[in-house]
């Protein structure tokens, strides 16, 4: 028996070793829809790449009518200076710039405009090759019709991919594998209400060059998690190893009714991601730069050591390390902001949940004519008002700039808390909450925040002494 235990021992340490190992292809890809980042938030963003062990950076912003809209357009030779500016920075920092191109809006695939769309296609890259750039993204999401429908032929797109990168290899030996985004790139999306394969993915999966790195999003574009065993279903259809394009902190779908984007923000950490066979990882952002950081902090530490991280100590120790001397106060102002869902998506850690459960014991005593401890929540009231006046006072103009409405909506938050727990205490509503609850309404059309949590605990207290009053 004693002759196997090396054996034994050296798999084990393989497959543990393994199982800890960075994903191999790790980083940001700018691919929100609204404002895109400035030259400088980029230039910095190699920067934080290079600081926190992640190796790629997908310039694709859905706003850049060169990347979408106008794919077959040149860049104007300022832009060409500016990408050449950046993919400078980038190679500087040891991150590789991965250009990306979404022609699928109106790209023809055969005949002579087939021909004549894939050399226009060869030049956009060819100008992004001769200014040193040597990875490349082919994206075909997004391509629905208003019905919720898309017409694309997916071994068609495929052999697409293919031509362009045999064509690639041809002329440049240096050019790495491409990587591609399906028109069905949720798990939702790639399969049918009896769980059988819908013929595009199974038209493009099959026919797809092995070499090419496919991304996926989950169960649907914005999700709670990816399970290991979702993962490995959504792996089988397509028979390799899938990379990840992760939809948090992305804010661009949250909307308000007058359709302004990225009213909340999304401050929480990265989790519930696979720990195994994960081939690259992409965190999209938010199109507030700075506070992106937060999450993208945690995510390059799920994807330098996916088998042990802890979300919630990366996402305390990386607040702690981003903004020092009032990271307590961002600490109480982002856990009412991590949580984002929408009637299609849903994603992030719940909001204040300490602060819900009190709030949801309060309210359920009140109702029942019960007596209420409200120590805890009184405290959590005050500290929600002291934190927003730190941060409005103490962070970097920079900062300020992408999330004082939010501050400043949290702050009218607090103070009506504090109108509803007297209420609650004298079983009054007090005349002023309605009139702070409404200008809070009012503002919601540029800051949301705690919608489960300390705005609920408003309005249930409105509701439930609304109710009283009446009988």
């Amino acid at each position: 028996m004693k002759k196997f235990v090396p054996l034994i021992f050296s798999l084990i340490l393989f497959s543990s070793t393994s199982f800890a190992a960075p994903i191999p292809l790790r980083g940001v890809v700018e691919g929100f829809y609204g404002e895109t980042w400035t030259f400088e938030n980029r230039a910095d963003l190699m920067n934080f790449c290079r600081q926190h062990n992640l190796n790629a950076y997908i310039y694709a912003p859905k706003d850049d009518p060169y990347h979408r809209e106008k794919w077959r357009t040149p860049y104007p030779e300022e832009k060409i200076l500016e990408l050449q500016d950046l993919v400078d920075a980038a190679k500087e920092n040891g991150v590789r710039f991965i250009f990306a191109i979404s022609p699928g809006l109106d790209l023809n695939y055969s005949g002579k405009k087939g021909d004549e769309d894939f050399k226009l296609l060869l030049r956009k890259i060819d100008s992004m090759y001769n200014i040193g750039v040597r990875n490349f993204a082919i994206f075909f999401d997004d391509l629905k019709d208003s019905k919720g429908k898309h017409h694309e032929d997916g071994k068609q797109q495929a052999n697409f991919l293919n031509k362009l990168q045999s064509t690639l290899r041809e002329r440049y030996r240096d050019v790495e594998t491409l990587i591609t985004v399906p028109t069905e790139y949720y798990r939702l999306d790639m399969v049918n209400g009896r769980g059988k394969v819908n013929s595009y993915t199974e038209d493009f999966a099959a026919n797809l060059d092995k070499k090419i790195i496919v991304l996926y999003t989950g169960e649907g574009v914005v999700c709670a998690g990816i399970s290991e065993e979702d993962f490995q279903a959504a792996n089988k259809i397509y028979g390799r190893d899938l990379g990840i394009w992760w939809n948090y902190p992305v804010n661009d779908y949250s909307l308000t009714a007058g359709g302004k984007r990225n009213a909340k923000l999304a401050l929480g950490a990265i989790e519930k991601l696979p720990a195994q066979n994960v081939q690259a990882i992409f965190f999209n952002p938010m199109s507030q730069y700075q506070l992106s950081k937060i999450a993208l902090a945690t995510g390059a530490e799920y994807a330098n050591a996916p088998a042990v991280y802890d979300a919630e100590i990366s996402w305390n120790k990386n607040i702690e390390l981003q903004f020092g001397k009032v990271a307590d106060a961002m600490k109480i102002f982002a856990i009412h902001s991590r949580h984002m869902e929408n009637n299609w998506a849903k994603c992030g850690a719940d909001d204040a949940p300490e602060f819900a459960l009190e709030a949801q014991y309060i309210i359920s005593s009140a109702r029942a004519g019960r007596s209420f401890n409200s120590t805890e929540i009184s405290a959590m009231i005050d500290n929600m008002e002291i934190a927003a006046d730190i941060l409005l006072e103490n962070l970097t103009p920079e900062i300020l700039a992408e999330c004082k409405p939010q501050l400043e909506q949290f702050k009218r938050i607090a103070q009506a808390d504090r109108l509803a727990l007297k209420s609650l205490q004298n079983k009054k509503l007090d005349p002023q909450l309605k009139n702070l609850r409404e200008e809070i309404s009012k503002y919601e059309s540029t800051a949301i925040l705690s919608e489960k949590a300390a705005l609920k605990f408003i309005d249930d207290t409105i509701n439930l002494l609304d109710a009283k009053n009446k009988r």
